[in-house]
């Protein structure tokens, strides 16, 4: 017997290649083939866009996501330098997931993120400057401002994490984050279609951000706790 038509599964059609990842795998190919060691110059950003026609902006984006990684440094006045060899392989390390429903997924992934922003948070109420507390309100502010008029912020409130995950001081927290940035974007990516998902932890980034900023580490713990709390109520009621 045929199956139904409507019983056949969905040919989705593919999604367009970021561009900052191409660049980004571009980078690690040609370091790769070009046997580039520690040390070594990278070409400069304007050779860059010219080889591979994209705006400057995108050579930034792939660039800060190298550095985050700890493998390139760029030197005021000189260019831009390679710490370590890599290759396409060692600087995209999705994480697999056996979950088939996007709700397992979410809770799966947010197992980890409650480890390892319950720990930034607290690292980073004990470490931060003055210099990281400015960056990190105008992140904040920045969110509150996009919140308050478009009742949703996702890229402005990954900002903030990332800001608060700089101000630890330890460059893995980053590292972390990018290597797991393609599983963790589906927080701020409106799971469920539902533009207000999370949205009752909005006033919790504020309280965080004072924590961190009075330098009480168990503060900022449970404030971290009350933000992914209601992430979790979320993705358990938006997914029946």
């Amino acid at each position: 017997m045929k199956a139904k038509l409507s019983d056949r599964p969905v040919i989705r059609p593919l999604p367009v290649m970021d561009r900052a990842r191409q660049v980004t795998d571009a980078l690690a190919d040609y370091v790769e083939d070009a046997r580039l060691q520690a040390g070594d110059r990278l070409p400069a950003e304007r050779e860059l866009m010219a080889a591979l026609a994209v705006g400057r902006s995108t050579i930034r984006e792939a660039i800060r996501h190298f550095q985050a990684l700890g493998v390139i440094e760029t030197r005021k006045g000189s260019g831009t330098y390679l710490l370590k060899p890599v290759s396409r392989a060692t600087i995209h390390m999705p994480l697999s997931f056996d979950a088939v429903h996007l709700r397992d997924a979410l809770l799966q992934t947010l197992e980890v993120r409650r480890g390892i922003e319950c720990e930034a948070g607290m690292v980073a109420a004990r470490r931060r400057t003055a210099k990281d507390l400015v960056v990190i309100e105008e992140k904040l502010n920045e969110m509150e401002r996009v919140h308050l008029e478009k009742g949703t912020s996702g890229p402005e409130d990954l900002a903030f994490h990332l800001a608060v995950y700089d101000a630890t001081h330890n460059p893995l927290f980053r590292q972390l984050l990018e290597q797991m940035r393609e599983t963790f974007e589906r927080f701020w990516e409106h799971p469920f279609d539902r533009q207000d998902f999370a949205r009752r932890s909005f006033p919790f980034h504020r309280t965080l951000f004072n924590a961190i900023a009075a330098g009480d580490a168990e503060a900022a713990r449970m404030e971290t706790l009350k933000i992914l709390d209601i992430v979790e109520e979320d993705i358990k009621e938006m997914s029946k």
